[in-house]
């Protein structure tokens, strides 16, 4: 990879991602593969002000082993110093930089059951910390190219042609031709200028209509807040929390879900594939789902705690995006939920919210939104999907026509 490519990724992170202000402390979670970049990402991070940068060093290998060789038990239970390290982390509130270069098929042959059930657990253990940050934090997913993933992509391609051409795909989709700061203050305008527009619809609720089934009707909350590129965290600082990323997003009335839905990509999810599956909600819960793959594993998502088989999420991405027109499959959720519209099962996000800026936990939590310990997005955009929105009145306005922009 060029360095000068690498250091401007690592400069759109710090400026654009995460937004990183001066004094305040940054934890970076990346993989051992890419050590070049996490000592440029580092070195960017504190020339812009960074008090202290934490790294949080993950290898696919020593995880297989882990998972493999341990027990449930012992992959379930979080020992004191790592809650210890979680607490820390909620009290300083660090901006969080995850780079992604993960192997879809990392973990084939394990026991997928152990390795989710026990990350699930972890979750619940931890969730308490996370709650204190949520909404108050400034953060950021990216990725880099590794060779396994590109293999997956281009299996025909050695494995230096394959990682250029993932390499080559990131630098395009995630903006960075050029002045990538530029690239991306544009880009961030234009998603807001739909954010708005929709916003200023005062919809009530979504109707879903394709030709491969589905038929979805969602009601949004009360107090939604159409959201883009760019967030603001309840301190006021703006920042984009998906590098790359094509979708305006809101939430969803967790009762207010009523049809059914059809996935329109694979998902990855913990090392595994889920694919071609079916959703079926009433008031707000998935009450049957199939799947030809992955069934089990889809399973675990929607019955992880008593609020994962409801809507936190739902975004709206043409399928006309930078990303779909690609025409890969990235197998990585990141890129493959910008291709086009996804919605997610479990945890809905509080900036989603009219005035969540300045909202006390104790009223977030008289306020009737998704709270679970899972967030899983799902891609359901197709070439025909019709997206219509109803305001009090019944107004109908056609959002989405043929799989894209309609306003």
């Amino acid at each position: 990879m060029k360095k000068s490519i690498l250091k401007n990724f690592a400069k759109v992170i710090t400026k654009i991602g995460v937004n990183l202000q001066k004094g305040q402390d940054a934890l970076v979670y990346v993989s051992t593969q890419q050590r070049e970049f996490a000592a440029i990402l580092t070195e960017t991070l504190y020339k812009a002000g960074a008090r202290r940068v934490f790294i949080n060093w993950v290898d696919e290998g020593v995880l297989y082993q882990k998972y493999k060789y341990e027990s449930y038990e012992d992959l379930a239970a979080v020992l004191d110093f790592e809650e210890l390290k979680a607490k820390h982390m909620s009290d300083i509130i660090p901006v969080r930089i995850f780079i992604e270069d993960d192997d879809p098929e990392t973990f084939n042959g394990l026991d997928t059951n152990k390795i989710i059930s026990a990350s699930q657990a972890r979750r619940k253990i931890l969730k308490k910390y996370r709650d204190i940050t949520d909404g108050k934090e400034q953060w950021c997913i990216a990725a880099l190219p590794s060779y396994a993933w590109a293999k997956m992509l281009f299996p025909n391609d050695t494995k230096k042609v394959a990682f250029n051409k993932l390499w080559d795909l990131i630098v395009k989709t995630t903006r960075l031709e050029g002045n990538a700061v530029d690239n991306w203050n544009k880009h961030v305008a234009y998603l807001q200028e739909k954010a708005d527009k929709i916003q200023s619809l005062k919809l009530k609720y979504l109707q879903y209509n394709s030709s491969n089934g589905t038929n979805l009707k969602i009601k949004l909350h009360d107090m939604h807040l159409w959201e883009s590129a760019g967030e603001r965290s309840q301190q006021g600082i703006f920042y984009v929390a998906n590098m790359p990323t094509e979708e305006v997003f809101t939430m969803p009335d967790r009762f207010g879900v009523d049809g059914v839905v059809h996935s329109s990509k694979p998902l990855s999810y913990n090392g595994s594939i889920i694919d071609d599956f079916t959703i079926w909600f009433e008031k707000g819960k998935a009450v049957k789902y199939e799947a030809k793959v992955g069934y089990d594993v889809l399973k675990s998502i929607i019955e992880a705690d008593e609020n994962s088989c409801r809507l936190g999420e739902v975004a709206l991405v043409p399928f006309n995006s930078p990303i779909n027109e690609t025409g890969v499959l990235f197998y990585n959720t990141l890129f493959d939920e910008n291709a086009c519209c996804h919605l997610a099962f479990g945890q809905a996000f509080k900036d989603n919210l009219v005035g969540y800026e300045t909202m006390s936990e104790e009223e977030f939590k008289k306020i009737d939104f998704n709270d679970s310990i899972v967030h899983v997005d799902f891609m359901i955009g197709t070439p025909d999907l019709m997206i219509k929105g109803y305001d009090e009145n019944n107004n109908e306005y056609i959002i989405f026509k043929d799989g894209i922009w309609n306003i």
